[in-house]
């Protein structure tokens, strides 16, 4: 697979100390810039960027995948097979509650793979996914 060029995604937050402290510490993701309205933090290689944002009046939206509620929206990164587990150990330590747990969706069909769901501290989902062969990404 050819190198993938980092993605740009900002979204909004409630407090940027809290979210500081969860995509820094909880996550790992090393801070960029930032002001007194916005922090840009390195996701795996993209460049996410947490805006300070009044509360959003919509409610939360799920749709249905492989008997689970899937909230959307939401993003995150394609990792490694063998990076996945280690990540989920990682939240788990840090007592992420998941909103999907991780397991293997799609268990011996085409786009096979692990995934997690969980929130960050303004509510945002986000998921976390891996294939054991990546060229399945797109698969029909």
């Amino acid at each position: 697979m050819s190198s993938i060029a980092p993605f740009h995604l900002a979204f909004p937050v409630a407090d940027l100390a809290r979210t500081r402290d969860f995509y820094g510490r909880v996550l790992g993701c090393p801070e960029g810039r930032s002001s007194d309205e916005w922090i840009d933090f390195d996701l795996f290689g993209h460049q996410i960027v947490a805006h300070l944002a009044p509360a959003r009046a919509d409610g939360p939206h799920h749709n249905e995948v492989d008997g689970h509620d899937v909230p959307v929206p939401h993003f995150g990164v394609v990792l490694d097979w063998d990076a996945f587990q280690g990540f989920a150990e990682r939240l788990r330590g840090h007592g992420v509650t998941f909103v999907i747990e991780p397991y293997v969706r799609f268990a011996g069909l085409v786009g096979e793979q692990a995934t997690m769901f969980f929130k960050d501290p303004s509510g945002n989902a986000l998921e976390f996914k891996a294939f054991k062969d990546r060229g399945q990404l797109f698969a029909k």
